[in-house]
């Protein structure tokens, strides 16, 4: 089949996605892409520059037996622009991230239209797929509600068509470049790791105020933070920079991926506190690099963690419920009085999400389609 990939933010993870579905499909690919930057000129223009670029590849390979576009797309746009080109083509959806319930600054109230553009495109695509089940029920119960401060909101039809139409489909991960957790002395004193952008929404104040808590109760360890900001750097990691400058291992982003995987490596925890999360990449990273996990039992994170490791016996936890939860089980992990996983479950956590499982996976979902 030929698959034609239409993703605005041709950068970061989905650069990576789409990068690592072209290598281990079966299907054929051609892309429409763009650099990704400016991510609100992207959803507001980015379909008339990909339209002209989607006319390009079907001149070059001919007609395509699938769309795939990204959340980022305004559908409804490029579609009326590619008519009738794509008239008998099915489109996919894939929801990375959303509009309608992607948190906001205290203080800021996120604009109506790029939610409303998730809706509209949502609506013209004859297939949305999630990639976790956490973030297709947080787009689907928010609708209603959020559809419903318009004066004349659309009918409930539309939401219900959408819901009829949608299905989790998990991304996939190139897990073999991460390597394999190897046999090593025990890092002294332990390695704990936050790796998550740095922004409001993964809660860096969460991360001091643990950090701080750790530091009180005299638990000695080592740090390494890796990211990198949108914007300016948040307060609370300059205070993390300045106050824990003599455990720090690392701080800042990492370009190269080797550096970035060796750093994964040298860690023991790696620990989330954030406040939202569509699926957990990074995450899921440094578990299979041998760090055990230490997140919030809420949003994506339970669907990535197998239920016999929610609460295991013999070893540590892997999800909490409040910040003192998990002071107490970093304090555990740290000081020796708690067993984290072994390294061979850690490796396996991510297993489900590897190309080599994913891949088949959405050749399936596509043929299915089409």
């Amino acid at each position: 089949m030929h698959i034609l990939v239409v993703e605005p933010w041709y950068g970061g993870s989905h650069r990576r996605f789409i990068d690592g579905l072209c290598a281990h499909s079966c299907h054929t690919y051609s892309l429409c892409t763009l650099p990704g930057r400016h991510w609100r000129w992207r959803m507001d223009a980015a379909a008339v520059p990909l339209s002209e670029q989607a006319r390009r590849q079907i001149t070059l390979h001919g007609p395509p037996d699938v769309v795939f576009a990204s959340d980022m797309l305004d559908l409804p746009s490029f579609l009326a622009l590619m008519r009738p080109v794509l008239a008998e083509v099915p489109v996919v959806l894939y929801f990375h991230e959303n509009q309608l319930t992607y948190p906001r600054p205290k203080g800021s109230k996120a604009p109506r239209t790029y939610a409303l553009l998730n809706y509209r495109s949502a609506l013209a695509a004859d297939a949305c797929w999630f990639n976790s089940a956490f973030h297709q029920s947080d787009f689907l119960e928010a609708l209603p509600e959020f559809l419903q401060r318009f004066p004349d909101p659309p009918s409930p039809a539309t939401t219900h068509a959408i819901a009829a139409r949608s299905q989790v489909v998990p991304l996939g991960m190139n897990l073999q470049q991460l390597g394999t957790p190897h046999a090593r002395p025990a890092n002294n004193p332990p390695v704990l790791l936050w790796n998550q952008r740095w922004a409001f929404d993964k809660n860096p104040e969460g991360l001091l105020n643990l950090l701080t808590g750790l530091d009180s109760s005299g638990v000695d360890f080592h740090l390494i933070i890796t990211g990198r900001a949108a914007g300016r750097t948040p307060d609370a990691l300059d205070t993390i920079r300045a106050r824990f400058q003599d455990r720090l291992l690392h701080m800042g982003f990492v370009e190269d991926a080797d550096v970035y995987t060796e750093l994964l490596h040298r860690a023991d925890i790696v620990v989330s506190t954030a406040h939202h999360e569509f699926f957990g990449l990074a995450v899921m990273e440094a578990v299979r690099c041998g760090c055990h996990p230490v997140l919030p039992n809420r949003l994506s994170y339970p669907e990535l963690i197998p239920d016999r490791l929610h609460d295991p016996l013999l070893h540590a936890p892997t999800l909490y419920d409040r910040p003192d939860d998990a002071l107490a089980l970093c304090t555990a992990l740290l000081n020796g009085s708690a067993r984290p996983l072994p390294s061979r479950t850690l490796h396996e956590i991510p297993a489900p999400f590897d190309w080599s499982t994913r891949a088949d996976a959405f050749d399936d979902a596509f043929a299915a389609l089409a």
